[in-house]
C-alpha cells in the first residue's frame, strides 16, 4: 500500500503527467455535465417509463455506453456510438476501396484524411439516428404531454440539430483527450459513462438481495467475488500473447551475414479486442425483427419471442457463435501477416527455422489461426457471461450487464491501456533521473 501511495505522490511530482491527467479529468467532467442536460421541449418529470424501459436488455448496454444520457432525453443521448461506428464503417471500407487502401499508406497526411471522411460520416449517421431516436421515444414509454413544444417542425428541427451537435462536441473531447490528456479520449468516454452506471446497478442488486429474505448480504459477497474474478479473467484475455521468436542478421565487414540481435514478435491471443461482440450485437436485432415481419407463422413467433430476450438461452448461443466468427474476421483484417514478413524481410528478421518472405507470412498466418481459436471462445463465454449471471444467480439484469460482454472488457481495457501509459511517464521519469542528478527534474 506504501507503494501505491508513493507511486500517486511521485504521478503529481511531473508536471507535464500531472497536467495531462487534470486536462483528462477536466473533459470528462464536462462529457458527464452535459449527460445531465436534457433536450429542450422536453419535461424531465415525464421520462420515468424512459428510465424503466432503458434498464435493461439492449437498450440497457446502450444506455450504459452514453452514461445514462440515452434514458434521460440528454444531448447527448446519442452519445459517441456514431463515431465508432463511423470508424468501423471506414476500417471496413478500407478493405475493398482502393482510395481508402491509398490513404492508409500515406501516413500521417492519409491518416488525417481518413479522420476527416469518419468525422463527416459520423455526422451523416447522427442525422439518421437523431430523429429516429426522437420517433422512438413514444414507444419507450415517453407521454406527448413530455414533448412541451409537439412534435411539429419547431421541436424536431431544433432537436436534432443538438443532438448532432452533442455527438459532434463528444467527438471533439475524445479527440482532445487523447492529444492533450492521457489515454485514448473516445475510449475513456465510454468507459467513463459505463462506469457512470455501475453505482445504481449494485445499489439496486443491493436492495434485491436484502429484501424479502432474497439471498441477504452473504450471497452479495459471493457475487463480489465472482465479479473480480471475471475482472482477473478478463485481464488476462486483453494481455495474453504468444510470443514469437525473431533473429536479426547483420552484414560483416567481409560482406557476410552473421545472426545479430534477438527480439520477439507479441501475437496478442485477443488481436480484435470487443469489436466482435460489437459487431455481434448489431446483428443480434435481425433475428426478432424477422421474426416481426413473419409474425403469422409459428417460425416467425419462435424467433421473435426467443431472440428479443437478450439474456434468453438461444439469443446467447447465436451470439456467442456470431462472436467466434467475427473474432476471426476482425483478426484477419487487422493483423497483415504478409505485411509483417516482408518487413521482418525487409530488415534483414527472419523467424528460426522458417524460410522468409511467403513462408514466414504463412507460419505466422497459421500461428494467428491457432491461438485465436480459444481467444474468440473466451470472448463468447465473457459475453454470455451476464446471460449467465442472469439464469444461474438470478443477479439483476442492470448489474449483470457488468459480469462480462462489451462493458466489463472495455472497462479492463481502457484501464490497462490508460495504466500502461501512466506507466511510461514514470519510468522514463526514473530514467531521466538517473542519467542526471538522481532527483525529479521538470519535464518541459
Amino acid at each position: 500500500m506504501k507503494n501505491f501511495f508513493d507511486t500517486l505522490a511521485n504521478i503529481w511530482k511531473i508536471d507535464e503527467l500531472k497536467g495531462k491527467i487534470l486536462v483528462t479529468l477536466g473533459l470528462l467532467l464536462v462529457y458527464r455535465f452535459g449527460a445531465q442536460i436534457t433536450l429542450p421541449g422536453i419535461d424531465t418529470q415525464q421520462l420515468a417509463e424512459l428510465t424503466s424501459n432503458t434498464g435493461q436488455g439492449i437498450l440497457g448496454v446502450l444506455n450504459a455506453f452514453t452514461g445514462g444520457a440515452f434514458a434521460k432525453a440528454s444531448v447527448f443521448a446519442l452519445g459517441i456510438m456514431p463515431y465508432i461506428s463511423a470508424s468501423i464503417v471506414v476500417q471496413l471500407m478500407g478493405i475493398a476501396i482502393p482510395y481508402l487502401q491509398k490513404l492508409q499508406k500515406e501516413g500521417e497526411s492519409g491518416r488525417k484524411t481518413i479522420n476527416q471522411i469518419t468525422r463527416w460520416l459520423t455526422i451523416a449517421i447522427c442525422i439518421v439516428q437523431a430523429p429516429a431516436y426522437l420517433f422512438g421515444l413514444s414507444a419507450l414509454g415517453v407521454p406527448d404531454s413530455a414533448f412541451v413544444l409537439g412534435k411539429g417542425l419547431d421541436f424536431m428541427v431544433p432537436a436534432v440539430i443538438i443532438l448532432v451537435t452533442g455527438t459532434v462536441f463528444a467527438m471533439w473531447l475524445g479527440e482532445k483527450i487523447t492529444d492533450k490528456g492521457i489515454g485514448n479520449g473516445i475510449s475513456l468516454l465510454i468507459m467513463i459513462g459505463i462506469i457512470a452506471t455501475l453505482p445504481q446497478s449494485f445499489v439496486q442488486e443491493f436492495i434485491s438481495r436484502t429484501t424479502n429474505n432474497n439471498g441477504g448480504l452473504m450471497f452479495i459477497l459471493v457475487e463480489v467475488i465472482i465479479w473480480f474474478l471475471v475482472i482477473l479473467a478478463s485481464v488476462l484475455l486483453v494481455m495474453a500473447t504468444r510470443q514469437i521468436p525473431v533473429q536479426y542478421a547483420r552484414r560483416t565487414a567481409s560482406g557476410e551475414y552473421e545472426k545479430g540481435s534477438r527480439q520477439y514478435i507479441p501475437l496478442k491471443l485477443n488481436a480484435s479486442g470487443v469489436m466482435p461482440i460489437i459487431f455481434a450485437q448489431a446483428i443480434m436485432f435481425a433475428p426478432a425483427a424477422i421474426g416481426r415481419l413473419f409474425e403469422d407463422s409459428s417460425v416467425g413467433q419462435w424467433m421473435q419471442v426467443n431472440f428479443s430476450d437478450m439474456f434468453g438461452w438461444a439469443y446467447n448461443i447465436l451470439f456467442g457463435l456470431l462472436i467466434i466468427i467475427f473474432t476471426y474476421f476482425y483478426t484477419a483484417i487487422t493483423v497483415p501477416t504478409n505485411k509483417m514478413a516482408d518487413d521482418l524481410k525487409r530488415s534483414g528478421g527472419f523467424i528460426p527455422g522458417v524460410r522468409p518472405g511467403k513462408e514466414t507470412g504463412d507460419f505466422l498466418d497459421k500461428i494467428m489461426s491457432l491461438i485465436t481459436l480459444p481467444g474468440s471462445i473466451f470472448l463468447a463465454l465473457l459475453a454470455v457471461l451476464p446471460a449467465i449471471a442472469v439464469k444461474l444467480l438470478g443477479i439483476q439484469p442492470g448489474w449483470a450487464l457488468f459480469y462480462g460482454g462489451t462493458s466489463l472488457l472495455i472497462m479492463v481495457g481502457v484501464a490497462i491501456d490508460t495504466v500502461q501509459q501512466v506507466n511510461s511517464y514514470l519510468l522514463n521519469r526514473h530514467y531521466d533521473g538517473l542519467m542526471k542528478t538522481g532527483k525529479n527534474r521538470k519535464v518541459a
